[in-house]
């Protein structure tokens, strides 16, 4: 079970976008403490079929929040609600 206080990224290998992701997620945690867990879609058919066209995937407390190209400043903004 994940827990609800962090974010979720949906991503693959030789994937720019997920990397930049990761480099926004690192500094969304270093700012606020809230961390991310990522997991590889290609580890599960169901990911893989589900997010093939769409990662990087954000998710937030079991909700898609971003996708593609992520926007730090919406992170933040969904933190300070």
């Amino acid at each position: 079970m994940l827990e609800t206080n962090q974010f979720v990224l949906y991503s693959r290998a030789r994937c720019p976008l997920c990397d930049e992701a990761k480099v926004i997620l690192e500094e969304v945690k270093r700012d606020s403490g809230i961390g991310f867990k990522e997991i590889d879609i290609h580890s599960d058919d169901v990911l893989l079929e589900k997010f093939a066209l769409m990662i990087p995937v954000i998710e937030w407390k079991e909700e898609i929040i971003q996708y593609g190209k992520v926007d730090k400043s919406a992170l933040n903004g969904l933190l300070q609600k």
